[in-house]
């Protein structure tokens, strides 16, 4: 009999990366979304499929799903400053009410269940790297600390279900991810970068462009994300790309990248942007045999080459 994962956030761009990968590995996808910030374009390509079922759900609100269920990917959240300051009461209630919802159904269905935590929970840290015994240093009242402390209270709801109730629980600290199905929209470094240059306008970066960001590519994230799940490990890992580059350089590569010939610009740093952000993966190696493959040159080349096919740079 085929297994049965619930994924939440499935219209997002790591959620229907993860319906892709779960189809083909022959699994039943129950995929859960209220499209307040995701696509049902990302994910239409599976409506025909026999395992694939959408459900429009609120997952704040209480949480139903018939049938058998064994696992629950816990992926609906806004994920990028421009959404959770627009709607920061909805992403910490998605990170509070919907995260206790989900690991109340994960104790009924005896279903295991990973949570998409993130590095902001380590804020603007004071080690470097960040590795999963640092404890942060996040501003609570500060403009991120609606997505920062929703995760982190998601990850301690979690530890408490997995300690109390003995679900099973795994939990991903995801670090800057990039490819395929980003919103051109969504603020941050990448997709701002290239639809820019797409647009023929100049390249903006915030404060001096000496803070630095480490970027892994999907296919590399959701490999780590799927090996996490199926091991038997409930502490945090890290999973993300070690490898670091300032953002004024990530400009620069993005300009070489498209051929085009803009200037970078400078303006303010937003309050409590991180100035350093680059995962340790001695865990994720170590337990799940993990680590990054996909060189940033080639999965940038590859998310171009998705950005140029989009509709606002295709209307003549």
């Amino acid at each position: 009999m085929k297994k049965r994962v619930l994924i939440t956030g499935a219209a997002g761009f790591l959620g229907s990366h993860l319906c892709d990968r779960f189809i083909r590995e022959g699994f039943q996808v129950a995929a859960m979304d209220n499209l307040i910030t995701g696509s049902k374009t990302n994910i239409e390509h599976l409506f025909q499929h026999p395992d694939f079922e959408f459900f429009h759900h609120d997952i704040s609100k209480f949480v139903h799903l018939p049938g058998e269920l064994h696992y629950i990917m816990h992926f609906a959240s806004p994920a990028s400053p421009i959404d959770y300051l627009k709607i920061p009461i909805q992403t910490l209630k998605v990170g509070s009410l919907g995260t206790h919802n989900l690991l109340g159904l994960a104790l009924n269905k005896k279903a295991r269940m990973l949570i998409a935590s993130t590095s902001e929970v380590y804020g603007d840290p004071l080690v470097h790297p960040q590795n999963e015994d640092y404890w942060g240093n996040v501003n609570p009242v500060g403009p991120r600390g609606v997505y920062d402390e929703a995760k982190r209270f998601q990850e301690a709801m979690t530890m408490a279900y997995h300690t109390y109730h003995q679900v099973e629980t795994r939990i991903a600290r995801i670090f800057n991810t990039y490819g395929p199905r980003m919103r051109l929209d969504d603020g941050r470094a990448l997709p701002a970068f290239m639809s820019q240059a797409l647009r023929g306008e100049d390249i903006t970066v915030f404060g001096d462009g000496s803070q630095t960001r480490s970027f892994c590519f999907v296919d590399d994230l959701v490999e780590g994300l799927f090996r996490l799940l199926m091991s038997d490990y409930a502490s945090p890992v890290n999973i993300g790309n070690p490898s670091e580059i300032t953002i004024k350089d990530f400009a620069e590569e993005i300009i070489a990248l498209t051929g085009t010939d803009q200037k970078i610009v400078y303006m303010p740093l937003p309050t409590d942007d991180p100035k350093q952000r680059q995962p340790d993966i001695t865990r994720a190696r170590s337990i799940l045999g993990w680590e990054p493959k996909v060189a940033r040159q080639e999965g940038l080349k590859i998310t171009y080459n998705y950005f140029k096919t989009l509709p606002e740079f295709n209307k003549n």
